[in-house]
């Protein structure tokens, strides 16, 4: 789902990176090359996708993909799975920002924005201590590494800075969350395969909402990057959360 509009927008898209091994000599031996690099191979850390376990590396491009087959129809999407309390919600964030006239904002991961900017949520191109307020609206449960995004997200505020997130969380109502299920599974994914012609993306979707940390873990994790003060708000019997941190 897209973010408010905003005056600043950063893309969830991550940059694929390459690697470089020092201390390999061009003029050597293709064989032997091959067979220094092939000792020296370790196992990729692992991430998931969804619930699809992939390499870390493998993880940016799968997103990339989802998105780019989701793009056409996003918000029409968001209307229908949501009944359009998505709007909602988003109004809710928007609130809670309060921005003023002046005020520098970066919005990460919105879909929405003036200024455009194309890069890698775990290594912001900005100067510290630079923004008033940093929101990110569904996006942060795509990121790979979620603690290098929020360390991120602390580096470029200022001091008395800003954090809020708007994220799918967990529900806190049992008969709410059995049927919140039974609609993330079965109907979900047909949605998407009838409207966007697309199962496995909206499958994917689904699938993330369950791996993103709980209300309490997301707050334990925003405070270990460093911000005070943070407190979170459930809305919609937890469907969705607002976390807020300050950079003190």
């Amino acid at each position: 789902m897209a973010a408010p509009r905003s005056c600043g927008l950063w893309s969830y898209a991550r940059a694929m990176r390459s690697y470089r091994f020092p201390g390999l000599r061009s003029s050597w031996p293709r064989s032997l090359l091959s067979a220094r690099l092939l000792s020296q191979e370790k196992p990729a850390p692992e991430t998931h996708f969804g619930f699809e376990t992939v390499s870390e590396e493998e993880k940016g491009g799968k997103v990339y993909q989802v998105f780019e087959s989701v793009a056409k129809k996003y918000d029409v999407m968001n209307d229908m799975m949501s009944l359009g309390i998505h709007r909602v919600w988003k109004d809710l964030l928007l609130r809670k920002m309060h921005p003023l006239p002046g005020t520098q904002l970066l919005d990460v991961a919105g879909g929405t924005g003036l200024a455009w900017v194309l890069g890698d949520a775990e290594e912001l191109p900005f100067d510290d201590d630079k923004f008033d307020v940093y929101t990110i609206a569904f996006g942060i449960r795509n990121v790979t590494h979620i603690d290098q995004a929020l360390q991120e997200a602390h580096r470029v505020l200022k001091p008395g800075g800003r954090f809020l997130c708007l994220e799918f969380s967990q529900v806190n109502n049992p008969l709410i969350s059995r049927l919140y299920d039974l609609y993330s599974f079965q109907v979900i994914p047909v949605l998407g395969e009838v409207v966007a012609g697309d199962w496995k993306s909206y499958q994917y979707l689904v699938e993330s909402i369950r791996k993103f940390p709980s209300q309490e873990e997301f707050k334990e994790m925003i405070e270990d990057a460093g911000f005070q003060k943070v407190t979170y708000e459930s809305l919609t019997s937890g469907i969705v959360a607002i976390h807020s941190g300050f950079k003190l």
